[in-house]
């Protein structure tokens, strides 16, 4: 029987981090020791003055319907971090608190994308930006890019891939899967080809902004001939482990932060109130109050780094941001590795389930053919384990 579903969602792919993901918990719930590898979600918990923010907020009875674009002292306190943080000078009715940055996202592509419009992807690209854009009867264009560029890409592709029915280029810096930071001088060079074409709006997804290695992340808008045609994305699931809070943000333009209360007032309307009034207190906190979590990621990737160099076959660079090691591993296609012919990167990562027990996500899904994408916000114990088990499969 065939289902009387829409165009709309017969066009929408099944996000690979998620679709791996419940593969990996269907095996483990066969009893099968998988470790998975394949989410973007921090191990830690979230950090005590945080929790102690929301149950303040429950004694206080916070309980009912919040305001669509969030409460007004979060967005003061947001207005704060963003002059703190990246020197950005936002009013609160240039802010809309969101569940989660994906719904930020989402809402900015929906209030300014019509049919038929292009949405320009640096690949690889975080993989719910190809879908959003499908949503909004867009078309996306990949601009690629390697690991030998660091998986960044010039101005020269930049402006090999503008056409006039470019209305939007999403920047994703920390990156992800790939981790790698666009520093100030490698966005002014970008944003010199964008002055040349006043139609197009940039979204900065600045999500991973905390989580860096000593190279801070430079934000997009704080170019001046950009501010007024940037939406700063971020929020909170990632630097302060509060992925499961819903709590994303934007700063943007009057115009379009109020187009986008309107998309969410039919929608979803305000955010969590609990989440919210745990939000203020996160969002005003000196980022040396997390500066553990980042220290350990970055322990972390040092030693995956190290684990993976010694495995031949995994090309690498070295991520400056994010917890995401991007490895070209095109070196094994038209190899059979253990019993199995590997042809591409789909192929590799379930190589690596079915026979390492060890759930990746394919680089396919990132825009990125040859690499796949590991998570190292696990465990160390796991990580070792898990890539003693990946070279004892491919060797």
């Amino acid at each position: 029987m065939t289902h009387p579903l829409s165009d709309r969602i017969n066009s929408l792919p099944v996000s690979q981090t998620l679709a791996m993901a419940a593969k990996a918990r269907e095996l483990k719930g066969q009893g099968i020791d998988i470790i998975s590898l394949s989410l973007g979600e921090p191990d830690f918990n979230t950090p005590n003055f945080i929790k102690d923010a929301a149950i303040e907020a429950i004694n206080q009875d916070y309980n009912s319907y919040t305001p669509v674009d969030g409460y007004v002292e979060l967005k003061e306190a947001i207005c704060t971090k963003f002059k703190r943080d990246n020197d950005l000078v936002y009013q609160p009715n240039q802010i809309v608190v969101s569940t989660g940055a994906k719904q930020s996202i989402a809402n900015v592509a929906q209030v300014l994308l019509n049919p038929g419009d292009e949405v320009l992807l640096p690949a690889p690209y975080w993989v719910s930006y190809s879908a959003i854009a499908i949503l909004c009867e867009a078309k996306f264009v990949e601009i690629p890019s390697s690991i030998e560029d660091d998986f960044k890409i010039t101005p020269a592709q930049l402006e090999a891939a503008i056409t006039p029915k470019t209305k939007m280029v999403f920047f994703n810096s920390p990156n992800n899967p790939s981790g790698s930071i666009y520093s100030e001088n490698e966005y002014r060079a970008l944003a010199a080809v964008l002055e040349k074409y006043p139609q197009i709006y940039i979204l900065s997804d600045e999500i991973y902004e905390h989580i860096n290695y000593g190279v801070k992340p430079f934000s997009f808008a704080a170019i001046e001939s950009m501010f007024d045609r940037t939406i700063t994305i971020n929020g909170l699931a990632k630097a302060f482990a509060m992925t499961g809070w819903r709590i994303g943000y934007l700063g943007a333009p009057q115009w379009i932060a109020k187009a986008c209360t309107k998309m969410q007032g039919q929608i979803t309307s305000g955010t969590n109130c609990i989440a919210q009034r745990a939000a203020i207190t996160a969002v005003l906190a000196p980022i040396e109050k997390v500066q553990y979590m980042v220290d350990e990621f970055k322990t972390r990737r040092d030693l995956v780094l190290d684990l993976l160099g010694q495995i031949e076959g995994f090309k690498l660079n070295i991520p400056e941001g994010a917890f995401y090691v991007f490895p070209d591993i095109s070196a094994f296609f038209g190899k059979t590795v253990n019993g199995m012919k590997i042809e591409n990167a789909n192929d590799f990562s379930l190589f690596l389930l079915e026979k390492a027990n060890v759930a990746t996500v394919t680089g396919d899904a990132f825009g990125a053919p040859n690499c796949i994408r590991m998570s190292y916000a696990a465990s160390v114990v796991q990580l070792k384990e898990a890539i003693q088990r990946i070279k004892e499969a491919v060797n």
